[in-house]
């Protein structure tokens, strides 16, 4: 390492730091330990003394690998994707084990981005029958997730312009390598799925990219814990008739649920 890449350490005081280091996050919304490390120059066991200083100030709240605001995690409409990896992460690894039996050796499978798909992306690591896929993602975390299984799985990713929060390829670029598949099964999360408004998103360069997905597949399965089950967001992704499986969970709303059961051509599990 030469001189110019040794951080510079920071000589403000501990007090200083950790409001630089506030305003920061509050700024980026999410920021990774390792950010903070570079960017004044401590070491790693520094910044998480000086996040863990502000959590019991309340002023941040710890998820894996940072930190983000304490009080924007009410109001925040799109989670970070290391946070959601705190939440409902039974429902997920159930989701996933159940969406894996969807495939089969040889096949080609479009996997989106977020929780649910890294869960999915976790159960094919450990499927070693499942040989000859070709996985394609827009998630770089799902890519990393999936490179110790190559040459198991061939993983291709679309290329894009770099969404920080879930770590996701959108459009330019994105939607350009889409059109040109044609996949065997796309695996597709969103943040509502109604029996009227179809499968939605909150942020709309996704739903693009999970839209153009779908358009590229022969089949889809939508991926979507109880939670998401009777809510609508802003983003369409696709008609409830333009999917071929629903995986949910037992915590869905009964009468939404029961609204999507009764939807012709549309397969309904819920996963224990």
């Amino acid at each position: 390492m030469n001189d110019a890449e040794v951080p510079v350490p920071d000589q403000s005081s501990a007090a200083e730091r950790r409001a630089r280091m506030l305003a920061a996050i509050e700024q980026r919304v999410f920021v990774r330990v390792i950010d903070l490390s570079e960017q004044f120059g401590v070491s790693a066991v520094t910044v998480r003394a000086d996040l863990d200083a502000l959590e019991a100030e309340g002023q941040v709240r710890r998820v894996r690998g940072g930190a983000m605001p304490a009080a924007a995690v009410p109001e925040l409409q799109e989670r970070p994707y290391e946070l959601g990896l705190e939440t409902l992460g039974e429902d997920k690894r159930s989701i996933a084990a159940r969406a894996v039996d969807e495939i089969r050796p040889g096949m080609s499978i479009l996997l989106d981005v977020g929780t649910t798909a890294a869960a999915v992306a976790r159960e094919l690591l450990r499927r070693d029958a499942l040989s000859d896929l070709t996985v394609i993602t827009s998630g770089l975390s799902i890519a990393l997730l999936l490179e110790p299984a190559i040459p198991r799985l061939q993983v291709v990713v679309t290329g894009g312009t770099l969404r920080p929060l879930q770590h996701s390829l959108v459009a330019p670029l994105a939607d350009g390598v889409l059109p040109r598949l044609r996949a065997d099964l796309a695996l597709i999360g969103c943040n509502g799925v109604d029996a009227r408004a179809g499968i939605t998103n909150i942020n709309l360069p996704e739903a693009e990219v999970k839209r153009a997905m779908i358009a590229s597949a022969s089949r889809t399965v939508v991926l979507a814990d109880g939670s998401k089950i009777g809510r609508v967001h802003l983003g369409q992704v696709a008609e409830i008739a333009n999917v071929d499986v629903l995986l949910t969970t037992a915590s869905a709303p009964a009468e939404a649920l029961g609204e999507l059961r009764a939807v012709d051509g549309l397969r309904t599990i819920v996963v224990q």
